[in-house]
């Protein structure tokens, strides 16, 4: 069944010959191609995830304040989740290269107006996820500068400077930031696996223990929390598709690397956090991680691994901080540049940098973004250096759960626009299965969407009662709303950008063909 619209799987959604740079009209409403290879692009998604920042930070969280044991087999779960998502969102890939993919997916699959609030959650989803690390990052750099150099410096000066430097980078080449990226990434990664080791290798009062792995485990009041935080921990993987203009062989290395990412994810999310529990003891793992917080993998580690072990993770913590910045920082960017050439931002987003390709306006706009709402918790920052209670704190936490929720309704939408969209091109049984596993996906994070808003009070730490309980889900829901009004009132007065959507480069060649043809002689 034909769908209207240019399939582009055999050029990656860009005019053969061009080496990805739609230059109609004397501008550059492309990002450059084959920059990125399966291991440039596996490392710039995996990144994202921070995965030190979750062994130390959201583990300890699951373990200690909801309690649950079972921690491991949740990601487990939550990865055979995912990889059901990722069948019919790594088919979807193979047909559009877009790199507002969320948005561009829901556009093809729901309707271009779908796809503009789509768009704004997006955009509003990635950015919170990004500005919220500026301030645990922050934080971990004062109390470096404060244990090893005794000096005092306020959180948001450190943060500061991150954002510059990740601005600057966000101008540069993306095969330059992925190196950058897969270096921070393999260091991060390499310590914690030899602290898994050293785990299995000396544990705790209770020895070699797999009680971490039984089911019973996944009981109590807060399950429903604990599949928030888990599943944040997995954001990342899903920004294969965002990059697909800038990778060789888009067809086939996007959906590689979200399988790999993915399995990956839950493997080492899995493996770590038994970790955990075999070195503290799974009888006492939860009230050690209540007790103790993120410093627990660090003390876990001292005794195992001695202190300059201990410092150079301490310090690859913050690193590991700053490669998911520049992570989230290159999507926002290219989200909004998607947008820009398609008409849901002014043009002067949907243009890159010339020298380097990259999609500098909306780069530029991710700083500005950043700087502001840092200088905002700053400015409301009077207690006294290193302040577990400080705002500083308050912004790593709010920003970074509207994030996650944004990101889970996203996935949902997208699992059901999958369905839509192969329907519509008369999917038939070589479809059925893949169309299927996006239904169970789509139900699945629906289901935890729910969750997340319910037990808002337990993510954000602001009791029962507090206005912040609706306000911060709220930003995403307005986000939507807002979205759709603009998507439905570009209909009615933009009808040739409304149709656009979603379409991205693909839009200009169809736009050229047809001005071709009017001046054609007749």
């Amino acid at each position: 069944m034909s769908t209207g619209r240019t399939d582009t799987r055999e050029t990656g959604g860009t005019p053969r010959g061009t080496g990805g740079i739609n230059t109609y009209k004397g501008e550059e409403r492309a990002l450059r191609a084959d920059r990125l290879g399966t291991p440039g692009l596996l490392l710039s998604v995996l990144a994202a995830s921070a995965p030190l920042m979750v062994v130390a930070g959201v583990m300890p969280t699951v373990f200690g304040v909801m309690g649950i044991v079972g921690q491991p087999l949740l990601y487990v779960i939550l990865g055979l989740v995912l990889m059901l998502f990722s069948v019919g969102y790594a088919e979807m890939s193979r047909h559009v290269h877009n790199a507002g993919a969320f948005y561009a997916y829901i556009a093809r699959g729901l309707g271009p107006t779908a796809g503009a609030g789509a768009s704004l959650v997006a955009l509003v989803a990635y950015s919170a996820m990004q500005v919220g690390i500026y301030g645990i990052l922050g934080f971990e750099v004062s109390g470096l500068f404060a244990t090893y150099l005794d000096i005092e410096l306020r959180w948001w000066i450190p943060a500061l400077v991150a954002v510059g430097v990740v601005g600057v980078l966000g101008w540069l080449k993306i095969d330059l930031n992925a190196k950058v990226l897969g270096v921070l990434l393999v260091i991060e990664c390499a310590l914690v696996v030899i602290f898994d080791i050293a785990a299995v290798g000396k544990p705790g009062p209770e020895g070699l223990s797999l009680h971490a792995f039984n089911p019973d485990t996944l009981t109590g009041a807060g399950l429903g929390t604990a599949l928030c935080f888990c599943i944040a921990a997995f954001v990342g993987f899903e920004q294969a598709p965002v990059y697909a203009e800038e990778t060789s062989r888009p067809q086939i290395v996007v959906s590689r690397v979200m399988f790999l990412a993915v399995g990956y994810a839950a493997l080492f999310l899995a493996i770590s956090s038994w970790a955990l529990t075999v070195a503290a003891g799974p009888g006492f793992i939860a009230d050690t991680s209540l007790k103790e917080g993120p410093g627990m993998l660090f003390g876990l580690t001292e005794d195992r691994l001695g202190t300059t072990f201990t410092d150079v993770l301490h310090v690859l913590f913050v690193t590991g901080m700053f490669a998911a910045l520049l992570s989230f920082h290159n999507v926002v960017a290219r989200y909004a540049f998607a947008m820009g050439r398609e008409g849901l931002l002014p043009a002067a987003f949907g243009r890159t940098n010339k020298a380097s390709g990259a999609p500098a306006t909306g780069s530029v706009l991710q700083s500005a973004v950043s700087a502001v709402v840092v200088l905002a918790f700053a400015l409301t920052d009077d207690g006294p250096v290193g302040d577990p209670t400080a705002p500083v704190l308050h912004l790593f936490t709010w920003m970074g759960n509207v994030g996650a929720l944004g990101v889970i309704v996203l996935m949902a939408a997208a699992s059901f626009a999958v369905i839509a969209f192969f329907v519509r091109r008369g999917a038939g049984r070589a479809q059925a299965a893949r169309l299927v596993c996006s239904g169970l996906a789509g139900l699945a994070l629906l289901a935890i969407a729910v969750f997340t808003v319910r037990d808002f009070d337990v993510l954000v730490g602001s009791g029962p009662g507090s206005v912040l309980n609706w306000l911060l889900p709220g930003v995403i829901v307005l986000a939507l709303v807002a979205g759709l009004v603009y998507g439905a009132v570009l209909r009615s007065t933009k009808p040739q950008v409304h149709a656009r959507i979603g379409l991205g480069n693909e839009a200009f060649q169809l736009e050229k063909a047809a001005e071709d043809t009017a001046s054609a002689p007749r």
